[in-house]
């Protein structure tokens, strides 16, 4: 007998389709697992438990859910599971799956975020494929760690680790590993090793509270971007996303109000930390990047946008020390360094 803990947080996984609008619906949580019974042949005996702290649509969410989520993973006792499968919109899905990476990283059980591309009534429905998918992980591998299963339209179903995940395509449901690398290939229910993955050691897992700061901004570049935009009033550190070669403007050509340069001036003139990310750490790098590097941001490195983002969240809340901050972005606490 496997005992699996099934937590609903509503999501498109968990809505219904009616009159033109899709909206959480409390009962769809529990037809997955109804649909999993119906059409999951000749599978072993399998024993879920069900709670549902989070009934939203997951852009509705913000980092405090996270905390209610946890609290409520931690009360209905972890280890008394085989593993845990939390259902989950696809809007913030991989937000979450950092969150709940960095706080569970020196969990024993498998925790696996699962999630549809349209209402489970849906014919292209993926949510039974991947919960599936999430199931047979606990039975087969049972590895401790987040992952996510998750397939796109006319592929097999890949797992991806938490901190791996990047957020959907544009005007797409499909998601892809940071790199395109995924760790695993899920299909006639076997798994194939993909890429080796990432692991860190439980013994070196650093115990977290679950706070995530709420004293974050994060910046997305973009031709124009005007920094005078942004009021800094009660903001500790700044993320700045870059573009996928590593750097932001950091001219002066079309005036200082555009720069991200006198931007990181100003930051620092308001006490407030300037982290850059994503960007991969080699020999050489633009001018740009280390003209930034130069007037004091801090790079993250080799580190997807969301990682950054959650990881960040965390070390603001969790320490109040400028080397205890850095430390601990810099340790490997869930495999989310590539």
């Amino acid at each position: 007998m496997k005992n699996i803990l099934v937590v609903f947080t509503g999501g498109t996984i968990g809505s219904v389709a009616t009159a033109g609008t899709i909206n959480t619906d409390s009962s769809t949580a529990f037809k997955l697992i109804r649909l999993f019974q119906e059409h999951y042949e000749n599978h072993p005996e399998i024993h879920f438990d069900t709670i549902q702290p989070l009934q939203l649509l997951s852009e509705n969410l913000a980092p405090a859910a996270w905390k209610t989520l946890i609290a409520a993973i931690e009360t209905a006792r972890p280890d008394r599971y085989d593993g845990i499968i939390v259902t989950h919109g696809t809007d913030t899905l991989a937000y979450t799956a950092c969150a709940l990476s960095f706080y569970f990283s020196t969990s024993k059980i498998p925790m696996l975020l699962v999630s549809s591309d349209y209402p489970l009534d849906h014919p292209k429905a993926n949510g039974l494929e991947n919960f599936i998918c999430a199931v047979e992980f606990i039975l087969q591998k049972n590895e401790p760690g987040v992952f996510v299963p998750y397939r796109n339209q006319q592929q097999a179903t890949q797992l991806h680790q938490g901190t791996r995940l990047a957020c959907s395509l544009q005007l797409s449901g499909d998601f892809f590993s940071v790199q395109g690398k995924s760790y695993l290939q899920f299909a006639n229910r076997q798994f194939s090793l993909v890429n080796p993955p990432t692991r860190q050691n439980p013994a070196h897992g650093i115990a977290l509270k679950a706070d995530f700061s709420e004293r974050i901004l994060m910046i997305k570049p973009y031709p124009g971007l005007d920094y005078t935009r942004f009021n800094l009033d009660g903001i500790d550190a700044v993320l700045h996303d870059l573009y996928h070669s590593g750097t932001a403007c950091a001219s002066l050509q079309w005036g200082e109000n555009y720069s991200l340069l006198e931007f990181i001036k100003r930051c620092e003139k308001q006490g407030v930390a300037v982290y850059l990310a994503p960007a991969i750490r080699s020999a050489d790098a633009y001018q740009s990047t280390q003209a930034l590097t130069e007037q004091g941001a801090k790079i993250i490195w080799n580190m997807s946008i969301e990682a950054a983002y959650v990881k960040l969240l965390l070390a603001y809340g969790n320490f109040g020390e400028d080397q205890e901050i850095m430390d601990f972005i810099n340790e490997d606490i869930a495999g989310e360094h590539l």
